[in-house]
């Protein structure tokens, strides 16, 4: 019981608690076992500390699996590839770009523009129910689509112009433009809006 008084408990501070109570214990096991134990009989007290002291609980923990854990979703769909981004198209029977007043959520053509003349001729083209004069609505389609304006073109050089929107961020700009005219003019769950999210899958 000497020897383990002699030992400095504060010298093991680097292990574990269950190390030092395995220590005490073994200590305290061996003094009722023989009351004239010598020093080397209670060496297994300290081979019992270092054993004790090398194992990690702790470590083997941290490295467990959770049982029901959800694992982490990752943003890619492959090894190291993003998902890819619909291409913008137009859909045919839609027309909810050829309102052109549309209120105050959507920009102004003096917000828009810096050409007067721009400002002037998209004025010119507004009807007295907002739609453009040259929209047909029974027909729903443009009557002079291939001599329309540069603005009335979804394309990237127009949106860079306009709108400083980079050809890297062309189709996701375009169609959350689309998104949201479709939803101001015919509403969230139109058939129009159902149309448009059913051709930008099918482009996928």
């Amino acid at each position: 019981m000497l020897f383990c008084d002699q030992l400095h408990v504060s010298s093991w501070s680097s292990f574990t608690v269950k190390a030092q109570v395995l220590f005490r214990i073994s200590c305290f096991q061996e003094s009722i076992q023989s009351s004239n134990m010598s020093p080397a009989i209670s060496l297994p007290c300290f081979n019992s500390v270092i054993f004790a002291g090398r194992r990690s609980p702790q470590k083997k923990l941290n490295n467990a699996k959770v049982p029901g854990a959800t694992p982490k979703l990752s943003n890619t769909t492959g090894f190291g590839t993003s998902k890819k981004e619909p291409s913008w198209r137009c859909v045919e029977g839609c027309g909810a770009c050829c309102k052109l007043a549309k209120g105050p959520s959507f920009a102004s053509p003096e917000e828009i523009f810096t050409n007067p003349s721009d400002i002037e001729l998209y004025k010119s083209l507004i009807g007295p129910d907002g739609w453009c004069i040259h929209y047909e609505k029974s027909t729903r389609k443009c009557s002079i689509y291939p001599d329309r304006p540069y603005f009335c073109r979804v394309e990237p050089d127009i949106f860079e112009s306009l709108y400083g929107i980079t050809k890297k961020k062309f189709n996701k700009e375009a169609c959350g433009s689309c998104r949201d005219t479709i939803k101001e003019i015919y509403g969230s769950h139109s058939k129009e809006l159902d149309n448009f999210n059913r051709s930008l899958r099918s482009s996928d």
